[in-house]
């Protein structure tokens, strides 16, 4: 097998190999279907001007050998591909097993500063003005990488975005309307990472809302 690809490569190298493959291959087929016509006999007359024609002895031989030179260029062209193809795939692979490598140093300060807080010996207050040094740490790291809070309390009902856990009836609300939030959600970037879980107030049924009108919200 040919060595492997060298490094620095630009991905169009793949094409470039698959082209010259489908060439070799049917340079190939011309080649070993230019040996069967010497072969048989029906082996092209030379150009006019031309020199004697080589002996069809002589003439397989240097198809034979044009064959056998395209078979080797094919061969290590396909060997070179294969190895092209095998390293994409390893590089792929690592680049997923350690995608959180730089993300995961900065939380490990996180952790240091957790570990002091759980060693240190002072007062509960102490120790709550620490725990909020922390969260205050943490969320900063979170808005660092693209994470926000899913907006939830006072917000319209979004199933999309809300988890609903809880439902009350309330004449305050003319649609479901989200007034509790009991696990935050969050989103990164454009996706959603998980959904808020949240208690909902519906509007009661036949009751007229605080404009009243008299009609009724849209279903939970």
């Amino acid at each position: 097998m040919a060595d492997d690809v060298r490094k620095g490569e630009s991905p169009e190298v793949a094409l470039d190999l698959d082209e010259q493959n489908t060439d070799l291959e049917t340079a190939m087929r011309e080649a070993m279907a230019a040996v069967e016509g010497v072969e048989t006999g029906s082996r092209p007359a030379a150009p006019a001007g031309a020199g004697a024609a080589p002996s069809p002895g002589e003439e397989v031989e240097r198809l034979r050998r044009e064959v056998a030179d395209l078979r080797d260029r094919s061969v290590r062209t396909l060997a070179d591909f294969d190895n092209f193809r095998k390293r994409s795939q390893r590089e792929s692979q690592e680049h997923r097993k350690y995608a959180l490598l730089e993300p995961m140093r900065d939380f490990l300060t996180v952790i240091d500063n957790l570990d002091l807080a759980l060693s240190a010996h002072g007062s509960a207050e102490d120790l709550k003005r620490g725990v909020e040094m922390i969260h205050r740490q943490m969320q900063e790291l979170l808005r660092r990488f693209g994470v926000t809070e899913v907006p939830a309390v006072g917000q319209p009902f979004d199933p999309t975005q809300h988890e609903a856990v809880a439902r009350e009836e309330s004449r305050e609300v003319t649609a479901p309307t989200v007034t509790a939030e009991l696990r935050r959600g969050y989103r990164m970037h454009d996706r959603l990472l998980r959904p808020a879980m949240v208690k909902v107030a519906v509007p009661v049924e036949g009751a007229p809302g605080p404009g009243g009108s008299g009609e009724e919200g849209p279903a939970l």
